[in-house]
């Protein structure tokens, strides 16, 4: 429950319109079956995008696909947040700490801090739970797989601007620092990353550089552009203190977050 509470949150929040009233009407619309997860009512709404004129005929009147467009519980292209790793998978870490709890509590500022600044935002996950539990299309054993395939799919299924992927990063070698952004071999993905990474440089002062993730699945097989937000390193004791305060956790989205606003400004 507390899972499809959250979803159902994040699909409000995008569809909102001006006003109360209007909310309450798009809700009606666009959320009378109950909402499950944030891909099954993705897929079910994606089918209004795929009708066409043809499809519609026996109405005796052609459909615009900009009014379908209108009618899909994402009407506008969003920055899709994904949220590294989750339940059974806590990622990286250091005694108790645990990257899976890190990468929501940033990815939730960052997302309230877009949503402040009138972009529209989604969340993957906004609780403990890992996503390969959704993913029952993935026909394969390997859980990791399948967690990677559901992050990759979803911005396929709803409108996507960009997306954005945050995780924490660990070293052999304690004296690194810093946040790290990784990009796809793609114009527009290595600019949204140059500029996410400048504004973290700003905050940890040092001047780290972004670099290729040539091996990353969700890089590779992600058709929107996308960068992997590496925010720091819990294996370095500065960094993990900014890391695992709510301080530096909302300095952290404040730097993504005007990286990534500066990177639409520039389009």
């Amino acid at each position: 429950m507390v899972k499809a509470a959250g979803v159902c949150m994040l699909l409000l929040a995008l569809a909102i319109p001006s006003s109360v009233a209007e909310a309450c009407q798009a809700k009606e619309q666009a959320m009378a079956p109950p909402a499950q997860s944030v891909y099954q009512s993705s897929i079910q709404s994606t089918q209004l995008l795929s009708e066409t004129p043809e499809s519609t005929q026996s109405s005796g009147k052609e459909t615009d696909r900009t009014q379908l467009r209108h009618l899909h519980p994402f009407p506008y292209d969003v920055v899709l947040i994904d949220v590294g790793h989750g339940g059974i998978d806590g990622g990286t870490s250091y005694g108790d700490i645990l990257e899976k709890d890190i990468n929501l509590a940033i990815s939730r500022r960052l997302f309230m801090l877009l949503r402040q600044e009138g972009y529209h935002a989604v969340l993957n996950r906004d609780a403990d739970y890992a996503l390969s539990d959704d993913n029952r299309w993935h026909r394969t054993s390997s859980r990791h797989r399948r967690d990677l395939s559901q992050r990759k799919q979803l911005s396929s299924e709803i409108p996507t601007k960009l997306v954005v992927s945050v995780h924490v990063n660990w070293g052999k070698n304690s004296s690194k620092r810093g946040g790290i952004v990784l990009h796809q071999s793609e114009g527009r993905s290595t600019l949204l990353a140059d500029t996410i990474q400048e504004q973290l440089n700003l905050v940890y002062n040092n001047s780290n550089h972004i670099m290729l993730g040539k091996p990353y699945y969700l890089l590779n097989q992600t058709k929107v552009p996308a960068v992997i937000v590496e925010t720091g390193f819990l294996s370095n004791v500065e960094d993990r203190t900014l890391l695992t305060s709510r301080n530096g956790q909302m300095k952290i989205a404040e730097a993504i977050a005007d990286g990534i606003i500066s990177y639409l400004t520039a389009l």
